[in-house]
C-alpha cells in the first residue's frame, strides 16, 4: 500500500538525501535552526547547505515519483504521507510531522491508531533488574489489554516492552531512526522480525537509509505523537527518553513515569519527572485508569500457575522469601517446596533476590 502524493514523497525523499548533511550541521557549533524539518524545501536546503547547490535543486525539479514508488515496492514497503485518510492524526498535532510514513508489517495496524489509544514506553537502554521487570510486566498487560505498545526497538525498556506485548498476543509498534529496512540495533533482528510480523515498524527516512545521531531524537517526537500516553520506565539525566516525555508534554499528551529508587542515577530522570507531576505507573492498570477513567476498563485476569500447590508456594513467597519459611507457610516439606519453586521460577512467576530468596515477580 502506497498512499503517498507526489510532494509529500519529494519532501521525504529530500529529507533523506540532505540526512547526511543534516548531521554535519547540528555538530557545528554555530547556532542550530530551530524546527529544522518544520522549513519549507527552500528554506531546508538553505539552512543544510548552506550555498547554492544546482545540484539539489536539479534534483528536486526532476524527482521522479513513479520511480519512487517503484522502489518503495521492490522494498516492500508500504508509506502513507500527510494528506491521506489513513495517516495518524496524532502526528498531525506536530508542528513538524513527518511528510511521509515509511513502514513494514501490517498496514492495518495504523486503523487500529484511529481506534483505540496507544502507549509510548520508553526508558534507558541498561535498565536495573527492577526496571527491566517492570518494563516487560507493562508491556505485556497493555497488549493483553488490546492497546499498541509504541517504543522504539533498542536495547533495555525499549525491546523489552515490545518482548512483553508480543507475548501477550498484543500489537507492538517500533519507529526507527533508520529506513523500516533497517533494524537497530543490528541484535535486535529477531525482535524487529516479531515486531513487524505482529505490529508495524515505522519511519520517516525511506528503506535504505541508515540511521543519523539527529534521527534518534527526530524519531522521538514521532512516538509522542502517536501515542495517547508516553511512560518513562526508568531513565538517566539527561536522557533521550525525557525528550520523548517533553514532546508528548508539548502536544498535551499524558505523561507518566514508574517510580524508581532514589539512590540510583539510572531512575533520576524518570524520578524527577514525578516530581514535576507526571502520573505515577506501578503496572498496566494505572495506565488503563488514565487513559478511561479509574475502573473503567480493568485488565484481562491474569493467569494463575497450575495446581493448587504451586498457587499455596506462591502465596508464600507473597508473605517471606526465605526457602525454609516458605516451606513451613506452605505446609510442604523441605524437597516439595524446592520442587514447587523451581517450578514457579522456570515459568516467570518468581525469581531470586540477591540474598539467595525468592520473590514474586510483575505479571
Amino acid at each position: 500500500m502506497i498512499d503517498a502524493c507526489d510532494s509529500c514523497l519529494r519532501r521525504a525523499f529530500l529529507v533523506a538525501r540532505l540526512a547526511p548533511r543534516i548531521a554535519g550541521l547540528l555538530q557545528r557549533p554555530r547556532p542550530r535552526p530551530q524546527s529544522l524539518l518544520a522549513l519549507s524545501e527552500e528554506q531546508l536546503i538553505a539552512a543544510v547547505v548552506g550555498v547554492p547547490d544546482p545540484g539539489i535543486q536539479d534534483w528536486l525539479e526532476s524527482f521522479d515519483a513513479e520511480g519512487a514508488r517503484a522502489r518503495l515496492r521492490a522494498a516492500e514497503s508500504w508509506a502513507i504521507c500527510a494528506h491521506a485518510s489513513r495517516y495518524p492524526a496524532g502526528l498531525s498535532q506536530l508542528t513538524d510531522p513527518p511528510a511521509v510514513l515509511f513502514g513494514k508489517g501490517r498496514f492495518e495496524c495504523l486503523e487500529q491508531l484511529g481506534r483505540e489509544p496507544a502507549v509510548t514506553l520508553v526508558g534507558t537502554r541498561r535498565p536495573s533488574a527492577y526496571g527491566s521487570e517492570v518494563a516487560y510486566a507493562l508491556g505485556r498487560g497493555l497488549g493483553a489489554a488490546g492497546l499498541m505498545v509504541v517504543s522504539g526497538l533498542a536495547l533495555g525498556i525499549d525491546g523489552l516492552t515490545h518482548q512483553g506485548c508480543v507475548e501477550a498476543g498484543g500489537t507492538p509498534v517500533a519507529v526507527l531512526a533508520g529506513g523500516p529496512d533497517r533494524p537497530y540495533p543490528h541484535r535486535h533482528r529477531w525482535l524487529y522480525e516479531l515486531v513487524r510480523s505482529r505490529g508495524a515498524i515505522l519511519s520517516e527516512l525511506p528503506p535504505g537509509r541508515r540511521a543519523f545521531r539527529w534521527s534518534f531524537p527526530a524519531r522521538n517526537r514521532i512516538m509522542a505523537g502517536l501515542a495517547e500516553m508516553t511512560i518513562v520506565v526508568e531513565a538517566a539525566e539527561p536522557s533521550g527518553s525525557l525528550i520523548t516525555a517533553e514532546f508528548a508534554r508539548d502536544l498535551g499528551r499524558i505523561v507518566g513515569a514508574v517510580p524508581g529508587r532514589v539512590t540510583t542515577r539510572v531512575a533520576a530522570g524518570s524520578n524527577r519527572l514525578l516530581q514535576d507531576g507526571a502520573a505515577v505507573v506501578t503496572g498496566a492498570e494505572d495506565v488503563l485508569d488514565q487513559l478511561y477513567g479509574v475502573g473503567c476498563r480493568p485488565l484481562p485476569s491474569p493467569d494463575e500457575p497450575q495446581g493448587d500447590r504451586l498457587r499455596t508456594v506462591l502465596m508464600a513467597v507473597e508473605e517471606c522469601s526465605d526457602p525454609a519459611q516458605i516451606a513451613g507457610r506452605a505446609g510442604l516439606d523441605a524437597a516439595e517446596a524446592r520442587a514447587a519453586l523451581g517450578r514457579l521460577e522456570s515459568e516467570g512467576w518468581i525469581a531470586r533476590d540477591s540474598l539467595g530468596g525468592y520473590e514474586r515477580r510483575a505479571r
